[in-house]
């Protein structure tokens, strides 16, 4: 019994002691306050934000006359034999990418979109191709719609 009690002193109270001696030392992160009201809510570190991405929407700036002033292609001057859809991109919106003639640059078509002189309009974008009607006058003076379809072309 004796040894037990002995035992008890020589390994039971010098942690008591130590613990103690490690309260007082960091005893500073007792008497701060923390501003933070519930840490769960907390964005984690470690995952990218979810910021909503910026609008795709190009900023045109008018000229006299109301003319855009842009590098790019205007879509109301081409002509739809010079038009090749090189891509379509399917999604929520779809979205086809075309080139004129030969020209290395490419652009961005998206339905509704008015091309050439005859203004005519994107009304599909399909995985073969894009759907372009316009309205033309035929010779009995009455209105025709022409559909045109432009296949993906290499």
């Amino acid at each position: 019994m004796t040894k037990i009690i002995i035992i008890y002193f020589l390994f039971l109270i010098p942690m008591m002691v130590s613990a103690q001696d490690n309260a007082s030392k960091y005893n500073f992160f007792k008497e701060q306050k923390t501003y933070i009201k519930n840490p769960f809510e907390l964005r984690d570190p470690f995952r990218r934000l979810n910021e909503p991405s910026k609008s795709t929407k190009r900023k045109t700036m008018s000229g006299a006359g109301g003319n855009f002033f842009s590098n790019g292609p205007v879509l109301e001057e081409i002509q739809l034999a010079t038009l090749k859809v090189v891509g379509i991109l399917l999604g929520k919106e779809r979205r086809a990418m075309a080139k004129i003639g030969d020209a290395k640059d490419t652009f961005i078509l998206k339905e509704g979109m008015k091309i050439g002189p005859d203004s005519a309009e994107i009304k599909a974008i399909l995985p073969g191709g894009i759907v372009l009607v316009e309205k033309i006058v035929n010779v009995y003076d009455q209105e025709e719609y022409l559909e045109t379809i432009i296949p993906v072309s290499e």
